[in-house]
């Protein structure tokens, strides 16, 4: 396998994206009120569906964006898409069926629309105003 002078490195494996999972101090914390992140269903589908040596999964500790709680990141070789307010059993099987069908596929299918409203930009600038 050959490497470009950018990334010396290569793995065996064709990796075509990485879902993280947020369970860190806020994100599926049901005792602070928070809503469950469905841990054990995500690993247990993951590997049920094979997706492990296409699509990576890990359950993370805090991700940040901790007033939008159960976040998501889905990254592949063009970058990083955060998700916020991941609440609903729903939206978490509708992303392992995505992450199915880009299997299925072999490359990176678009993220679900549903998934949209729930953009989050974690990094910007500070506006012009007073700092605290």
């Amino acid at each position: 396998m050959s490497a470009d002078s950018r990334h010396p490195l290569a793995t065996k494996r064709l990796v075509i994206g990485h879902v993280t999972i947020c369970q860190g101090c806020c994100c599926g914390n049901t005792e602070n009120g928070r809503p469950p992140v469905p841990v054990d269903w995500l690993k247990k589908e993951w590997r049920a569906r094979g997706l492990l040596k296409r699509l990576q999964l890990t359950i993370s500790g805090c991700l940040g964006p901790c007033d939008l709680p159960n976040v998501v990141t889905i990254s592949n070789e063009n970058g990083t898409q955060w998700f916020g307010e991941i609440t609903k059993f729903e939206q978490y099987r509708d992303l392992v069926d995505w992450a199915t069908r880009s299997r299925d596929a072999g490359e990176f299918l678009p993220i679900p629309t549903q998934f949209q409203r729930h953009t989050l930009h974690p990094f910007r600038k500070l506006d012009s105003g007073p700092r605290r």
